[in-house]
C-alpha cells in the first residue's frame, strides 16, 4: 500500500468533464483530417487507381508487375465502382478504414491496460500524423494499421480462450495482412517465434503461467498502475500451441500467392531507393510523427517533441514502474505486460531492416505501418507509469497537440506538381503533340489529370510505353539498357513526320538508378542537329511537392 501522503491526485468532477470535452474535440479533429487534402494523386496512388479500375480477372497480373500484395486492390476496386475514381472517392476508402481503427484501437488498448489505455490509445492515433496522413491516400497502410488492430485482439483471445471462432480470427487476419503488405511477414514471423518460445518454455515446465505474449498480470509489486487487473485466466502451453497454429494457418492461406511473390521478390524490388542501414529502426519511428508528405520527415519541432515523447513513453512501458506520483523506477527485467508488444516492435523492425540490408531492398517509413499501432499501444501504456494524473494528461496533452499540427499541415499539403504541368499541357498543346516522360514514374499521375481527349501521343522513358502503368519488373536494368540519346531522336523524327507538331517533356532529375540520362535526353532535343528550340513552362518546386517536376515545349524547325 502508498502512504497516504503519496495517493494519486484524483481529478475534479469539473477537470473531467474537460478531459471527457477534449476527448471529443480530438477524435472529431482527427476524423475530418482524415477526409480533407487539397492534393492531387501522386505516383503510387494514380498507379494504385489505375491497376483497381482493371477488370477484376487482370489485378492479380497487373500486380505482379508492381511489386506489391493485391488484397487492397481488390477492396479499391470494388470501391470505386460504388463511389467513383475522383480523387476523393478513391481516397475515401482509406478515410473510411482510417475512422473504423479508432474503435478497434479502443478495444486493443481495453485488453492491454483498461479504459485509461483505450483512451489514451484513441486520442494519440486520432492525432498521429502517420495515421492521418494514410487514410488520405488510397494506398494500403491505413488497412495494415486496422489489421494490426485486428491482429492484437483476435490474438489476444486466442491465447485466453482458444475456441474455433477466436483462432479463425486469428489465422484470417494474418492471412489478411500477408495478402495486403510484405512487411506483414517479417510481424507474423517475429509474433510466430515468440509464440514458439513461449510454448516450448512452459511445455518444459509443464505448468501454467501469465501470458508472456500480450499479458494482463500485474507488475512485479503486485500493483497495477494501468488500470484494473484482468481476472482472465492465463494461457498456458495449449492455449500458446493452438494460437501458434492459427498463426501458420494464416501463413498457409498465403501460399496461392507464393508463386507470385516469388516472382516479385526477383524481377521487381525497389529500384527507386537505396538498401537501409540499422539507423532505419529509428528513422521508423520518426517517420511516425510527421506528413509523410513532406519531405522533412520529423524535421519540424513538433516532429521531434512528439518522437521524442514516443520512445521515452515505449521506454517507460517496457521499464518503468510507478510507484508514486513522484517516483518511477525502472526494471531492467522488463515488464510483463510490455514485453510481447516490444518484441514484436522492435525485432519487427530489427528483422525487416536485416531482411533489407541482405536482399539489397529499399526502406520507406511507411513499410513500417505493420508495428505502428503496436508501438502506439506501447506508448499509451507508458503513460500510465506516472501516477499523477495531471502529469499524465499533460504528457498526452502534448503528444496530441504535436501531432494535430503535424496532421494538419497535410491539408495543404501538395504531393505532386502534376495539375500544373497538366494545365499547362491542355492550354496549349495540341492534337498530334508528343508528351514524353523522364522517368516513366512521372506518367501515372499526370496522365490521370491531362486532357486525354485531345489525342495526345503519350510516351515513356525507358521503355517506350504509354504513361498509364509503371512496369518494375527487372527496372534497374532496364534503365541502364535504355539510350536517352536514342530516345530523343526518335522523339524528333516521330515530331518532325508530323505537320509541326511539338514535344513536351515532362522530366525531374535525380531519380535512382536514372543518373543524368533524363538531364542528357532534355539537353539533346536542343542540339543543333535536331533544330528544335525550347521553352520551359514548368519549373520543379522541391521546396513546395513531394514529387517535383518540369516541363519543357521543344517546337520543330519550320518547314
Amino acid at each position: 500500500m502508498r502512504p497516504m501522503s503519496e495517493a494519486t491526485p484524483a481529478l475534479t468532477g469539473r477537470m473531467r468533464t474537460v478531459v471527457a470535452g477534449a476527448v471529443v474535440v480530438v477524435v472529431a479533429a482527427g476524423i475530418v483530417l482524415r477526409f480533407v487534402t487539397h492534393s492531387a494523386l501522386w505516383l503510387d496512388e494514380a498507379l494504385n487507381v489505375d491497376r483497381a479500375r482493371l477488370p477484376i480477372s487482370q489485378i492479380a497480373g497487373s500486380v505482379k508487375h508492381d511489386g506489391a500484395p493485391p488484397l487492397f486492390y481488390y477492396l479499391l476496386h470494388f470501391w470505386m465502382r460504388l463511389f467513383g475514381q475522383s480523387n476523393l472517392a478513391t481516397r475515401s476508402l482509406s478515410g473510411v478504414i482510417g475512422v473504423i481503427t479508432l474503435p478497434v484501437a479502443w478495444l486493443a488498448g481495453n485488453r492491454l491496460g483498461g479504459r485509461v489505455v483505450a483512451w489514451t490509445t484513441v486520442v494519440l492515433l486520432a492525432s498521429a500524423p502517420f495515421a492521418v496522413y494514410y487514410s488520405t491516400e488510397a494506398r494500403m497502410y491505413g488497412l495494415v494499421i486496422l489489421l494490426t488492430a485486428c491482429g492484437f485482439l483476435a490474438l489476444h483471445r486466442a491465447l485466453e480462450e482458444p475456441r474455433p471462432g477466436n483462432l479463425i480470427a486469428t489465422a484470417v487476419v494474418t492471412a489478411a495482412l500477408l495478402y495486403t503488405q510484405y512487411w506483414a511477414l517479417y510481424l507474423v514471423g517475429v509474433v510466430g517465434l515468440w509464440l514458439l518460445v513461449l510454448t516450448l518454455l512452459s511445455r518444459r515446465r509443464n505448468l501454467s503461467g501469465p501470458n508472456q505474449l500480450i499479458p494482463n498480470g500485474q507488475d512485479p509489486n503486485g500493483q497495477d498502475p494501468n488500470g484494473p487487473s484482468s481476472n482472465r485466466s492465463s494461457s498456458n502451453w495449449r492455449n500458446q500451441r493452438s494460437a501458434l497454429v492459427a498463426l501458420v494457418v494464416g501463413c498457409i492461406l498465403f501460399a496461392p500467392w507464393l508463386p507470385i511473390f516469388v516472382y516479385q521478390s526477383r524481377y521487381t524490388g525497389t529500384p527507386w531507393a537505396a538498401p537501409p542501414n540499422f539507423a532505419a529502426v529509428i528513422n521508423a519511428v520518426t517517420g511516425f510523427t510527421a506528413n509523410q508528405g513532406s519531405l522533412s520527415i520529423a524535421g519540424t519541432d513538433q516532429g521531434r517533441l512528439l518522437a521524442l515523447i514516443y520512445f521515452a513513453m515505449f521506454a517507460l512501458a517496457l521499464f518503468g514502474i510507478g510507484r508514486s506520483p513522484r517516483l518511477i523506477e525502472l526494471d531492467l527485467r522488463t515488464r510483463p505486460r510490455a514485453r510481447g508488444l516490444s518484441i514484436a516492435v522492435a525485432g519487427t523492425l530489427f528483422a525487416a531492416i536485416t531482411g533489407g540490408i541482405l536482399t539489397a531492398s529499399a526502406f520507406a517509413p511507411r513499410y513500417a505501418a505493420v508495428v505502428f499501432l503496436p508501438l502506439i499501444l506501447l506508448v499509451a501504456l507508458g503513460t500510465t507509469t506516472f501516477l499523477d494524473q495531471r502529469v499524465r494528461l499533460a504528457v498526452v496533452a502534448i503528444a496530441v497537440v504535436a501531432g494535430l499540427i503535424g496532421s494538419a499541415q497535410n491539408v495543404n499539403t501538395q504531393r505532386t506538381q502534376a495539375p500544373k504541368v497538366a494545365a499547362v499541357i491542355n492550354a496549349q498543346a495540341k492534337p498530334g503533340d508528343i508528351i514524353a516522360f523522364c522517368p516513366d514514374q512521372l506518367g501515372p499521375d499526370v496522365y490521370r489529370v491531362i486532357d486525354r481527349s485531345s489525342r495526345y501521343s503519350m510516351v515513356t522513358f525507358p521503355r517506350g510505353t504509354g504513361p498509364q502503368f509503371v512496369d518494375w519488373v527487372n527496372y534497374a536494368k532496364t534503365v541502364h539498357a535504355a539510350s536517352a540519346l536514342a530516345f530523343a531522336n526518335k522523339l524528333a523524327a516521330d515530331a518532325q513526320a508530323g505537320a509541326g507538331h511539338r514535344i513536351w517533356l515532362v522530366w525531374q532529375p535525380g531519380y535512382q538508378t536514372f543518373g543524368v540520362k533524363c538531364e542528357q535526353l532534355a539537353s539533346t532535343l536542343l542540339s543543333p542537329q535536331l533544330h528544335f528550340g525550347g521553352h520551359n513552362w514548368v519549373i520543379n518546386s522541391p521546396a513546395h511537392y513531394y514529387e517535383p517536376m518540369n516541363l519543357t515545349e521543344y517546337a520543330p524547325p519550320p518547314r
